[in-house]
């Protein structure tokens, strides 16, 4: 395995078995706090974002764009920048965290989740046609 594939699959393991950690504790001791915080749906949607980025991470291990041997790391590291900026200050947020200093920071993780489909999609554009 190399280097750049390594770090992509860690990153992959560790978002995926934290998210279905972070699910159920908040479906099970948390639920009740989230619902009175009203801030379940908040828990929900981070968990969603996080494990759909640790499949999309495993994928992308498998695709090789063309310039490069291995997956594209750029697109990778938008991803898990990205998560852990926008699903952390949600669940940071969900736990009654400060929305003043936590609030901004969402979009921002949404913004780096964008930039990596965005970059998957011009280097899909960009890459030859076989």
């Amino acid at each position: 395995m190399n280097p750049s594939t390594r770090w992509i699959t860690l990153a992959a393991g560790l978002l995926g078995f934290l998210g279905v950690a972070l699910g159920a504790f908040g479906a099970h001791a948390l639920k009740a706090t989230l619902l009175i915080n009203g801030m379940l749906e908040s828990w929900k949607t981070a968990v969603l974002y996080q494990l759909i980025h640790a499949v999309a991470l495993l994928a992308l291990i498998g695709w090789r764009d063309s310039h490069a041997a291995g997956p594209n790391t750029k697109v990778a590291a938008c991803w898990v920048a990205g998560t852990v900026l926008f699903s952390g200050s949600l669940y940071a947020l969900a736990l009654g965290g400060p929305g003043k200093l936590l609030g901004p920071i969402t979009p921002l993780g949404g913004i780096a989740l964008l930039a990596g489909w965005g970059l998957l999609i011009f280097i899909a554009w960009k890459r030859p046609s076989a």
